[in-house]
């Protein structure tokens, strides 16, 4: 075993497999895989090895359609049989509302450029004729799910490396991992110890355990996870013979049920709900080619669904029961990419659905590395989403919930229950009197909307229960005054003799003078948005970043991974240090003028204002700016005195008639001022111009800031795409998000959020589109539900136009 590599990628399933060989093709040939046992060993070997294209994430799901699409590469290479089997399937629905998930699936496979068709249950039975189309209220076809041999897949990955000049050492341990102090790590293993630049953690059952060696406690959990193979059923045999093809794959959701050919008989996986934990706390080291005991009972009631939806099952033996253990994250998503405050250190673990998603995790992950960028946008499976609130017992609840709901619905306005009441504001209490209805951001509970006595979510694709009372409160911000809490966005503090230096390079917007805010776009080194935030300049050398409080830990790691070495510049999260409250509408100034000695008129504190100020006994630091696109403010305060400022802020809103408002109150309020939003409409593959924030990047500013080169050749060159609002002429339902845009017959584009503006009484989308045609004003459609709905361009905010309301 060599004593040195650029790369120690610890664990020989299919991901470490892909990573190794990823990394190599891509010219990184000074690296080793070390695997404690055999490869495969863990959870790759007895998988039932399907592959399939669809993910709720598009995103994921081009890295899906990449990872079928890599496997006759790596065979040719390799000279190993991967068993690759490209059956197409049939993707179920037992219900209307399955049925409408499945075509909003269709709908952005169109964008994606995977081949699915909605058929009926009729046409379902005759491509796959086990199913009883009685059952079924619809369904839709995939050509390209499938599949394969674990091992063959795996051992392909891993002789194709070796090829390109990577090795693996199988039967090697390794016991422990210590970071030196010229940064470089020592792996430790049973055969000696590898010095190395980069260490990977693609244990899978024991990426905890490689995790805990470097001080790291990662969000995951392996889970009992059972199928059953079928002894030779005739009705297989008699599909075979009169087709000479195999029989199709089969998703039925509402069974929690797959299905697919296995030699001569059928083989019936099932996520059930009344799932079971493995080795919860920790990973016994001997396991290895293990299956657990069966448990039939556990999955009877699935079963039992199955025999009805596919009667063939019922008149069949079960030759075999398979029970092992499969990882899976809190949201069932796998963890990638570099860990924060640990420079070298990676992770390639949580991946459930390994020869789904495999490839493509090796080729963000040998990308990130190499070039510094993933090449792709994998926010839904970088590690960062989880914050130190994802915690052994919260990942656990979590990850039981995700396993029980994996072929659940997940609605729009569902929130789910596991892992609640995490974090808590301290005001928390006094929303809920009033009737919040809580979703939760990054572990806190926020308040959604507020709902009268007795009214509560109903969970639907189209318009719910809640529809009416977040209009009333869109009105009472829009007619007088609406209070919001705040607090789930991510706030940061930055101090320090070269702060104004290093914001300077970091951000591609102007500095804004003492006392003074504006808006402020991040960007990569190829001149992509990482991030968007509000930048203050509070004074006295202290600076002050609200942003998104859901990618808190993926900026951390940036602003950290670029901080001088000298310590000249400090940054700290503030998290719930820092709480936050929002007031906006036509009455803000006044209530605000109530509670503070302050002088707050239009002349003394203008709009992009900021100053320190009491708001009754509470010190505070009040910005003049809303994300409502109405006169407002947004008020920060230490989490001590955040009850008392909104207590003072309520009771002077009394002669004003104050109300509050949640997030989808909010969401209805940016719509109409055609605000985007981070994770939607701004992601790192959309430049600043793509993205409308073109006009906040100081392209002239002396200082050289991170992508400006690739910022300055985007305006140049005009980019590909333009994001722009629509206005569209739908029923009952609005968009949500990736539902495709199409013009002039075809699709051209896709929606990256929207939904009903209640002030104007409009259905809005916002959305990207080619810039060919980003100033057509009409001709333009955007499929909903099944269905295609006239959309108009809107290309001035449809509330306060000329910013009158929010700068007077």
């Amino acid at each position: 075993m060599k004593s040195h590599a650029k790369v120690v990628v610890i664990g020989g399933g299919v991901v470490g497999c892909s990573v190794l060989f990823h990394l190599a093709r891509h010219g990184w040939t000074d690296v080793v895989l070390l695997e404690r046992d055999e490869l495969t060993s863990g959870s790759t070997w007895h998988a039932a090895g399907g592959m399939h294209t669809i993910n709720g994430d598009p995103n994921v799901a081009k890295l899906q359609k990449y990872t079928i699409s890599l496997y006759k590469e790596i065979e040719e290479l390799s000279g190993q049989a991967t068993g690759v089997h490209l059956t197409g399937g049939v993707l179920l629905a037992a219900t209307e509302a399955r049925l409408d998930w499945l075509r909003g699936v269709v709908a952005k496979g169109r964008y994606l450029g995977i081949d699915l068709e909605e058929i009926s249950a009729n046409e379902a039975a005759e491509l796959m004729p086990l199913l009883d189309p009685k059952q079924f209220v619809g369904a839709v076809r995939n050509k390209e799910d499938g599949h394969l041999d674990p091992s063959g897949v795996t051992h392909a990955y891993a002789k194709a490396a070796r090829k390109l000049g990577a090795e693996v050492e199988r039967f090697t341990k390794v016991e422990d991992i210590v970071r030196r102090p010229d940064g470089l790590w020592r792996v430790i293993t049973n055969k000696g110890e590898v010095v190395a630049e980069h260490v990977v953690n693609a244990g899978g059952l024991w990426a905890r355990e490689v995790g805990r060696m470097v001080g790291l406690e990662l969000p995951v959990l392996a889970m009992e996870h059972m199928y059953l193979i079928t002894e030779d059923m005739p009705e297989v045999a008699a599909w075979n013979a009169k087709t000479g093809t195999e029989i199709i794959h089969a998703v039925d959701f509402d069974g929690e049920l797959y299905l697919r050919q296995e030699r001569g008989g059928m083989l019936m996986g099932t996520y059930e709900k009344a799932n079971k934990v493995w080795s919860e706390f920790s990973t016994p080291w001997n396991f290895g080619h293990e299956l657990l005991e069966p448990d039939i009972d556990r999955i009877a009631p699935s079963l039992e669904v199955g025999f009805r939806h596919f009667p063939a099952f019922e008149r069949t033996g079960i030759k075999q029961i398979i029970n092992g253990p499969f990882t899976f994250a809190p949201d069932g998503n796998p963890l990638v990419g570099p860990v924060r405050g640990l420079p070298g250190f990676w992770v390639a673990c949580g991946v459930m659905a390994g020869f789904s998603q495999g490839g493509g995790v090796g080729l963000a992950l040998s990308n990130w590395m190499i070039e510094g960028d993933p090449g792709a946008d994998i926010w839904a499976m970088d590690v960062a989403r989880y914050g130190d609130w994802a915690t052994m017992t919260y990942t656990n609840a979590k990850v039981r919930e995700n396993y029980s709901r994996r072929f659940s619905i997940r609605f729009p306005n569902e929130e789910l229950p596991a892992g609640r009441q995490l974090k808590t504001t301290p005001i928390y209490d006094l929303l809920a009197a009033k009737g919040a209805q809580w979703g939760v951001s990054y572990g806190l509970e926020v308040p959604l909307w507020y709902a009268p006595s007795g009214v509560k979510d109903e969970f639907s694709w189209r318009r719910s229960s809640d529809f009416t009372h977040v209009a009333k409160e869109v009105a009472t911000v829009r007619e007088g005054v609406g209070l919001a809490e705040i607090s789930n966005f991510a706030k940061y503090k930055v101090t320090g003799e070269e702060a104004a230096a290093w914001l300077d390079r970091i951000f591609a917007c102007k500095l804004p003078k003492p006392g003074r805010m504006t808006l402020a776009p991040m960007l990569k080194d190829d001149g992509k948005l990482i991030g968007d935030f509000t930048l203050a300049n509070v004074g006295d050398g202290e600076w002050f970043i609200a942003g998104s409080g859901i990618a808190e830990q993926y900026h951390m790691r940036w602003f950290e991974a670029h901080l001088p070495g000298e310590g000249s510049v400090r940054i700290e999260a503030l998290g719930q240090k820092m709480t936050g409250l929002a007031i906006a509408g036509p009455k803000a100034r006044d209530v605000l003028a109530k509670v503070s000695r302050a002088d707050v008129a239009n002349a003394a504190f203008p709009f992009m204002a900021v100053a320190k100020m009491d708001i009754g006994m509470a010190p505070c630091l009040v910005g003049r700016v809303s994300y409502t696109g109405d006169l407002g403010y947004e008020i920060w305060v230490a989490p001590e005195y955040q009850r008392a400022a909104f207590q003072a802020l309520m009771a002077a809103g009394e002669e004003f008639d104050i109300g509050l408002f949640g997030s989808r109150a909010l969401n209805a309020l940016r719509l109409e001022k055609n605000y985007g939003s981070w994770a939607r409409e701004y992601r790192p593959i959309y430049g600043p111009l793509e993205a409308g924030l073109d006009r906040f990047v100081a392209y002239g500013k002396d200082a050289n800031f991170i992508g400006k080169a690739g910022a300055l050749a985007e305006r140049k060159l005009g980019g590909k795409l333009r994001l722009r609002t629509f206005i569209l002429d739908a029923d009952d339902a609005d968009v949500i998000g990736d539902e495709p845009i199409w013009f002039g017959g075809a699709v051209r584009g896709w929606v990256t959020s929207g939904g009903y503006a209640h002030h104007p009484k409009k259905s809005v989308a916002l959305g990207y589109v080619p810039k060919e045609i980003a100033d057509e004003s009409d001709g333009f459609e955007i499929e909903l539900l099944g269905k295609r709905h006239a959309a108009r361009m809107q290309a001035a905010p449809l509330f306060d136009a000329n910013f009158e309301r929010m700068r007077g």
